[in-house]
């Protein structure tokens, strides 16, 4: 009998969704639960959000175009220009949640066997993507008693070694909670530049700071050609059963990698990208 390949059995199960049968059970058996295993907001989705999706005049549910339709992409150009960033819609990939965009991400800045830096703790399935993209994660330990916030340049640079390509963060931090200091971005943003590396960042918890203010990856012109930022709005909309991310990035060819990889897989959903 043919073998499952070792790739396969090498990626882990999301230890998120191992959680939830459980979850389902005790909620079965009368039991209060808390879903501290997932990030899904406890917020009503928008509804001009669903009303875009119920009075959607569709004829034929087409497959989209694979960079997004033209409503989305100029929705999220509108978005970050209130945030203070013009794109232009080159620069805008609609992907089928912010977990697609990190795996296009890991695809287009690294080849099998390099390795990204993340500082950990850090999301779970971040290993599953990159297991599954034939990269290796170099864990960079972050601690509790320093508010998990990074420790000193030369412990980052000592980790990094030939094979690394990229550093990978989320900013706000999951789950840590942590929002990384303008001084933390611009020693990450000098190294990039020093040892030749992306920046991916995950900002998907961009308006989730309570203390302090969060500074995009994108206010730093001088590493434009590096910086990918992975967005959803699963987070900020309540919507992650919309599956709507997006990758960004004013780098051109990276832009035009991701690009081919949304071509393989046609589209992100129709439907939801009309809210």
């Amino acid at each position: 009998m043919p073998k499952i390949s070792e790739r396969s059995k090498a990626a882990p199960a999301s230890p998120i969704r191992r959680l939830y049968p459980l979850a389902v059970e005790a909620k079965k058996r009368g039991k209060k639960v808390y879903h501290l295993n997932i990030g899904q907001p406890d917020i009503p989705t928008p509804e001009p959000f669903l009303r875009g999706i119920r009075e959607a005049k569709i004829e034929v549910l087409d497959y989209a175009p694979s960079p997004g339709i033209p409503e989305a992409i100029q929705a999220v150009q509108a978005y970050y220009a209130e945030i203070g960033f013009n794109l232009s819609p080159q620069e805008i990939l609609i992907t089928i949640g912010g977990s697609e965009a990190i795996t296009f991400a890991l695809t287009v800045t690294c080849d099998p066997g390099d390795q990204v830096l993340i500082p950990e703790p850090f999301y779970p399935n971040y290993l599953g993507y990159a297991r599954l993209a034939n990269v290796e994660i170099l864990p960079l330990t972050t601690y509790r008693s320093e508010g998990f916030h990074l420790p000193p340049r030369r412990e980052i640079e000592a980790a990094l070694t030939p094979r690394t390509k990229a550093i990978l963060l989320s900013n706000p931090g999951n789950p840590t909670g942590v929002v990384y200091t303008e001084s933390e971005l611009d020693m990450l943003v000098d190294i990039a530049l020093r040892c030749d590396l992306f920046l991916i960042v995950d900002e998907v918890y961009r308006e989730f700071v309570y203390e302090g203010k969060h500074k995009s990856i994108l206010a730093y012109p001088e590493v434009a050609d590096r910086v990918i930022v992975v967005d959803s709005i699963s987070k900020r909309l309540a919507a992650c059963g919309a599956r709507i991310g997006m990758l960004i990035s004013r780098n051109a060819d990276v832009m035009a990698a991701a690009q081919k990889c949304a071509t393989i897989r046609l589209s992100a959903p129709t439907f939801e990208q009309l809210g």
